[in-house]
């Protein structure tokens, strides 16, 4: 049996009147649109639901899904203990799927569970839903820092386990939109935010699954949303059946977007088959702007591939470069991105090299095979990498905070023999206080040592 459909919820605790106190009401839209889908969900009955959250355990290379037998959960972190549960897991059709995200290549597994505790993105939408008389066992899995289209594969494996059990099952996709939908909210206000929550509630009304799969990474991040990543699972869920898409809500009133919409399955319809053009999108989108890039680019580009995929450095830099390259010395930052997910970082504050063209060819190999908070960069990556080089101007020291523009600036905090350093206009960065704070613990610095600041310009080249 396909699936019977998919329920995509928010997870704010003061919907829940215990941690609320009064404040349910002031997103009672949201609170009405969850009991009627979860009445909804109750009338198709279900057997199983599988549950993604971005609060459950979340990996970098990893899809993780909750082992054992069961787990319980309570919201005693948001003062509320007395609001519990616990669930019994399905074990067969956890093992069905993890069976067929290896065949599939997937990296995924029920390894590396540190808390077994239901989080509030699981607890949440299922205090509805018991509320509604849905009690049947559930199949919890996390998100990971994989791209849009894995996620969706997973979601394919989902869909192929279930019928392959022949089980009812309906898909929970939770997470709320974006934190940043006013200047007052607890998380500020991006012009990022009102789009991303636009786009996305556009998608939920008209079912058109492509649009999870192929938004902007950037715009996504920028927003701070937090949920898209169960969607696109959710979407894959549904791979190739009609659904009947109902947007039942969808408000900002604290500066969160919560969304709550419900996909009831109709039929089959292989024309709802995303993945190719997905993959297609995705290509398009790379081979554009690796046509865009310009010669500081295209030599770390050079550089990194020449190293991986030759066994050794460039050896001898290309004719015709420009003098801005070869006839200045600087520090430079070599930036890997993959799927809109940094995937390696190294730079030099200073030069240590006789001009600008050679500091990129040693940070370049480093970014993409000395840093070690990623494991080095394999031949098969390299097509799907962006890469950022920026070419730093002499640091000078600032007082304070004050006199630092996230935006323009980069910041260096220094405190004795340590160092953090953090470059500007990054997504996610909006203050300088944040900045700071991010630079310091990157340097290993506490809040209280006497550190001081020094700021500098950068030219971004992508």
């Amino acid at each position: 049996m396909p699936m019977l459909g998919a329920i995509l919820t928010p997870h704010p605790p003061v919907l829940l009147p215990k941690v609320g106190r009064g404040r349910e009401r002031d997103i009672a839209a949201t609170g009405k649109a969850m009991e009627q889908a979860a009445g909804e969900v109750a009338r198709w009955d279900p057997e199983v639901l599988i549950v993604a959250s971005p609060h459950t355990i979340l990996y970098g290379d990893y899809f993780h899904i909750a082992p054992g037998s069961g787990a319980s959960g309570s919201m005693a972190d948001f003062g509320a203990p007395q609001v519990r549960m616990d669930v019994t897991y399905d074990a067969p059709l956890r093992a069905e799927i993890l069976r067929r995200a290896e065949e599939a290549g997937l990296r995924a597994g029920t390894l590396g569970q540190r808390d077994p505790s239901l989080d509030h993105g699981v607890l949440i939408p299922l205090y509805f839903l018991r509320k509604a008389g849905v009690h049947c066992p559930i199949v919890r899995m996390g998100l990971s820092g994989f791209s849009a289209l894995d996620h969706y594969r997973l979601g394919q494996c989902v869909a192929g386990a279930v019928e392959a059990l022949d089980r009812r099952a309906v898909f929970v996709a939770s997470g709320d939109l974006s934190h940043k939908l006013k200047a007052d909210g607890p998380y500020g206000f991006a012009p990022e935010g009102p789009v991303f929550d636009e786009a996305v509630t556009r998608t939920m009304a008209s079912g058109n699954f492509l649009e999870f799969l192929t938004l902007d990474p950037s715009l996504c991040q920028r927003a701070a949303e937090c949920g898209l990543r169960s969607f696109q699972i959710m979407a894959g869920a549904l791979d190739g059946l009609a659904v009947e898409p109902r947007l039942l809500s969808h408000e900002g009133t604290f500066g969160v977007g919560y969304g709550v919409a419900l996909f009831p399955v109709t039929g089959r319809d292989d024309t709802r088959r995303y993945a190719s053009a997905c993959q297609r999108i995705r290509r398009e989108r790379l081979d554009a702007r690796r046509a865009k890039e310009d010669p500081w680019v295209r030599l770390a580009r050079l550089s990194l591939e020449t190293t991986v995929r030759e066994g050794h450095p460039l050896k001898v830099l290309p004719d015709a470069l420009p003098a801005a390259l070869t006839d200045r010395a600087a520090g430079v930052f070599v930036s890997l991105h993959k799927d809109g997910q940094l995937r390696g970082c190294i730079g030099t504050i200073a030069p240590t090299e006789e001009n600008v063209a050679r500091e990129i060819v040693q940070n370049a190999v480093s970014a993409g095979t000395r840093d070690p908070r990623f494991p080095p960069v394999r031949a098969d990556e390299l097509d799907e990498l962006e890469y950022s080089v920026d070419v730093l101007g002499r640091p000078e020291p600032v007082d304070s905070p004050a006199q630092l523009d996230p935006k323009r600036y980069g910041v260096i905090v220094r405190y004795g023999q340590k160092r953090g350093l953090l470059l500007p206009d990054l997504d996610g960065v909006d203050t300088a206080e944040e900045q700071v704070t991010i630079a310091r613990r990157k340097g290993g610095i506490r809040a209280e040592d006497p550190y001081t600041l020094q700021r500098f310009e950068v030219v971004r080249h992508l």
